[in-house]
């Protein structure tokens, strides 16, 4: 290292004051002051000096340009005898150098270090970015810029029309002015021509100058040629034809003054008067609103457009369904047309020959274009409103003949045909009036398909019928004798299940679990209801599977106790009598299951023990496909196969479980088909029937009328106040407005049945307690029915769209997502309905917080039964009203006049969606109206009798104390 020094460095080596460490004096070596290579001071200054802390370029900085390299390399040519002691603080500053470096890098990266944690903090930290906030507030504020942008365009444009009119105005006026001017001084002229040419020759004077002519000749100007002639015999004929056709408008008097003070009625009469179309046709030629190549009913349909701008501005409530943006739009075009169409027909008169400006016919021609497209667009969504509630009538007509087609046992379908054929001729003239032939077709058949569609689909006789009652040679109970006590014959032999008698008290216990048939009166009441009604296994099929299973059960303990063969001849008894039940004796399976399964030869078996549960079970699955009816072909099937598996006792137990169950479905059927069978006389003597098991009860004190006499006093005094209301009785001829036991009755029980759930025992009649589960059902759809109406009612305003449009398909999935109730335990049923109106109608964030939060409080008045809302309320009464008038109809052609009618009464109602509902609800309290008057219309009477005798007490007490 020291043979590479320069020769700077062996310059400052020589120098006293480089020495940063005393070095030992070589004797042998010359002294440093004595050197012949030592640099002046000044030379050396230049060269030695102290290095800044601050680090320079690398260059500078290098080692072979460092100070202590240069005086290394200089010492170690001058002094290279003194090796030793410059080696040593050659070292010491190599070490020094060495080790500043060191620090210099370890603080570098210290710093690097701390930057690199402080980016991997930053870096991981979460970012709180408001992007979304920024861009929603940019866009709130672009929107905002946009509106005010737009009102200033619209108000500059506004004041700049408003400049332009009063421009044309004024330019008008002055050239009114002029022309008025300048057609006094024609006159004024032709006056005096015409004074000319009467005198012929002008009298002496003084005045007269000598250069003019003593006798001035007649000019020929006066007299006018053929062509001058005509022309202005025509002009004349054509002022006096606009003169005329201006003169008759403006006496018909119409205006929108005038149309507003005219009651609605008397304008509308005046409007249809054919001279006031044919006046208004004219003039509306003469300003030209009316096409020449038009035909006579394009003319008369363009006259009836216009004079409908007077009804609209005159009458607005009574023309216009709603007040929507549409609505608003329109009334705004007709007063525009209205203000145009009087100030031109104002300005018209002698003095401009009636000619309007063109100006002013291109003005009325344009406000005229908007007033009809706007009448064009409000009509077409005012029709197809219209279309869908007479549509939905029409189908609702075509249900109730569905229903009533069939009846053979009365003059029900007699009365009905007449009335729905009469009322859907008129429908159906009206829908091809507003949709045309074809459309009008297409849409009554896909309604009434999807009706019909809609409606449960009934199976024949062939399929319900079980096969082993097809051979069956039991008498038809309709040849039996036609008397009540028949009739409970017949109702006691469908229910003889319940009385068979068995050897043993197990197998009579299991035969009593096993009853599939209401009691005889709820049978008989219920066929009097609904000539369908059917024994369904819903009801009672929980109860039993789970005594099924029950016994599942015990037999299971029972082979665990050393009890199976006692159980399993307990079971095979009870099957073979439950498979003879359903067969007549010489049926050619009747010996072959009393044989197999002889409660004598089981017990034999088991005695052995060569019974074989594989054996039954395939015995029952060869046996059951014969006795069931053929839609049950697939469970009897499917059971079969599962049956004929091989298995250890717990899996033959639960075969045993589904075995009984499938034998339960085949007796249900064999039920109803014996039902189905004896129906005819069953209705036929319902009445009398259930009219002596209630006289029966009553006799028996078993019941009392109490309930019934509190609930038709209640009734009676519901309907005078009502009658007193709207007639009081005190006025002449008001007898007839008194209300009638039918009216009185169907009060009572539409109260009843649209109240809000529960339904009290307190609150049910006697007279009316089999009904009671349908009264409940009927409350909770009336509610439903509100409940929905309210939240599209509300959805729709909210929307802007128009109230009796129908949501058919928004209804229908609310209808079935409320079926089980309004409230969940996990709080998303508002949100569920929300999202339902949302899939189909998108709305801005503000009316979707709105309308969730009161479909959350309308679903929770429904819950608790409180209906506290103004709209749920409102509509709940509608409801109420409007299946009042419908019930409350004596007459088939008033039912049938009232049912034509319910789709247009729902909608203004504001319950389009609901007619299938709602009729549904009708029929149900219309058939339990007449079964009921007529099973205890004697007590009825007699209850009526004691409230009006009561009332002429309280009244006569009123009048005496008076």
């Amino acid at each position: 290292m020291m043979s590479h020094s320069s020769e700077t460095e062996e310059d400052l080596a020589a120098l006293p004051t480089t020495a940063g460490i005393p070095e030992e004096s070589d004797p042998m070596s010359p002294s440093s002051d004595d050197a012949p290579n030592a640099p002046p001071p000044r030379i050396a200054a230049r060269f030695y000096r102290y290095s800044n802390s601050r680090r320079k370029s690398s260059a500078a900085s290098s080692r072979r340009n460092s100070i202590s390299s240069s005086h290394s390399h200089l010492s170690n040519r001058s002094n290279r005898g003194n090796c030793q002691s410059n080696h040593v603080a050659q070292h010491l500053r190599r070490t020094s150098i060495l080790e500043n470096r060191k620090a210099r890098l370890a603080a570098r990266e210290a710093h690097a270090e701390q930057v690199r944690l402080r980016a991997a903090l930053a870096k991981a930290a979460p970012r709180n970015s408001n992007s979304e906030e920024r861009a929603q507030a940019a866009m709130l504020a672009r929107e905002k810029h946009l509106a005010q942008v737009a009102a200033s365009c619209a108000e500059e444009v506004r004041r700049a029309k408003k400049v332009a009119e009063e421009m044309k105005e004024r330019k008008a006026a002055e050239e009114q002015r002029y022309r008025l001017g300048m057609e006094e001084k024609m006159a004024e002229a032709e006056r005096r021509r015409a004074e000319y040419m009467r005198n012929g020759r002008r009298l002496r004077t003084d005045s007269v100058p000598a250069s003019e002519s003593k006798k001035p000749t007649v000019e020929d100007a006066g007299m006018l040629d053929e062509a001058s002639a005509a022309r202005r015999i025509q002009q004349a004929w054509r002022t006096r034809r606009r003169r005329r056709i201006v003169e008759d408008y403006l006496a018909l008097g119409l205006s929108i003054d005038r149309v507003h003070d005219t009651s609605f009625e008397e304008i509308g009469t005046l409007l249809q008067e054919e001279k006031v179309v044919s006046t208004t046709g004219r003039i509306m030629a003469f300003f030209g609103l009316q096409m020449i190549d038009d035909t006579a009913v394009a003319k008369r349909a363009s006259v009836r457009t216009f004079l409908s701008a007077y009804l609209i501005l005159g009458h607005p409530a009574q023309v216009l369904s709603k007040d929507g943006d549409q609505e608003q739009d329109l009334m705004n075009k007709a007063k525009e047309l209205m203000i145009t169409f009087e100030s031109a027909s104002s300005k018209l008169s002698a003095s401009n020959r009636y000619l309007p400006t063109p100006e002013a016919l291109e003005t009325i021609s344009l406000v005229h274009t908007a007033y009809t497209t706007a009448f064009d667009d409000w009509k077409a969504r005012d029709s197809s409103t219209l279309i869908e509630t007479m549509v939905a009538s029409f189908v609702n007509l075509d249900a109730i003949w569905q229903t009533v087609k069939d009846d053979t046992t009365g003059s029900v379908a007699d009365d009905y045909r007449e009335g729905i054929r009469n009322n859907q001729a008129i429908l159906l003239a009206r829908i091809r009036k507003l949709a045309g032939q074809d459309r009008a077709a297409t849409l009554i058949k896909k309604a009434i398909r999807e009706s019909r569609r809609a409606r449960p689909k009934r199976r024949s006789a062939a399929e319900v019928r079980p096969r082993a009652a097809e051979n069956s040679a039991a008498s038809s109970p309709v040849e039996a004798t036609e008397t009540a006590s028949a009739a409970a014959e017949v109702v006691a032999r469908l229910g003889k299940a319940r009385d068979v008698k068995t050897k043993d008290r197990e197998s009579n216990a299991l035969s009593e679990l096993f009853s599939a048939l209401p009691p005889n009166r709820i049978l008989v009441h219920e066929l009097a209801i609904d000539k369908e009604y059917r024994i369904e296994t819903s009801p009672r099929s929980h109860l039993r599977n789970a005594a099924n299973r029950a016994v599942c059960d015990g037999m299971r303990h029972g082979f665990a106790q050393g009890e199976g063969d006692k159980w399993t001849v307990a079971m095979a008894d009870n099957i073979r009598s439950k498979l003879l039940h359903i067969m007549k004796p010489g049926h050619s399976l009747h010996r072959v299951i009393s044989e197999a399964l002889d409660r004598d030869h089981i017990m034999t078996q088991c005695q052995r023990g060569m019974f074989s549960y594989e054996k039954f079970f395939s015995f029952m699955a060869s046996i059951l496909p014969k006795l069931c009816a053929p839609y049950r072909d697939e469970t009897v099937k499917a059971l079969a196969e599962e049956l004929e598996q091989p298995g250890n006792l717990e899996e033959s137990i639960e075969k045993l479980f589904k075995l009984l169950h499938v034998i339960d479905l085949i007796h249900l059927d064999y039920s109803n088909y014996m039902l189905k069978q004896s129906a005819p006389l069953l209705i036929r003597e319902s009445i009398g029937y259930e009219h002596k098991c209630f006289g029966d009860d009553l006799l028996s004190g078993k019941i009392t009328l109490e309930k019934t006499k509190r609930w038709w006093t209640n009734a009676a005094v519901n309907c005078f106040t009502e009658a007193d209301r709207r007639d009081p009785w005190d006025r002449p001829m008001a007898d007839h407005n008194r209300p009638t036991s039918q009216k009185i009755y169907a009060r009572g029980l539409v109260d009843l049945a649209t109240a809000p759930p529960p339904l009290q025992d307190s609150e049910l009649p006697e007279t009316l307690h089999l009904d009671k589960s349908r009264i409940s059902r009927i409350r909770f759809d009336a509610v439903r029915i509100a409940t929905v109406g309210a939240i599209l009612l509300t959805a729709k305003n909210l929307l802007k769209r128009d109230v009796r449009s129908q949501w058919k398909a928004e209804a229908s999935r609310m209808w079935e997502t409320l079926k089980d109730g309004y409230l969940r335990d996990d709080g998303t049923m508002s949100a569920r309905v929300l999202s339902i109106i949302e899939s189909s109608h998108a709305m801005p964030a503000a009316t979707k917080a709105q309308l969730g939060s009161t479909i959350a409080r309308f679903l929770t008045q429904a819950a608790d039964g409180r209906l506290a809302d103004p709209v749920v309320k409102v509509l709940f009464q509608r409801l109420r009203t409007h299946v009042f008038g419908r019930v409350a109809a004596s007459t088939s052609g008033e039912r049938v006049r009232a049912a034509s009618q319910a789709s247009e009464g729902l909608a203004s109602a504001g319950l389009p969606e609901f007619v299938a509902q709602v009729g549904e609800v009708v029929e149900t309290l219309a058939r339990v109206s007449e079964v009921d008057r007529k099973s205890h219309g004697l007590w009825y009477e007699q209850i009526a009798k004691e409230v009006e005798a009561m009332g002429d007490r309280e009244v006569a007490a009123v009048q005496g104390a008076a």
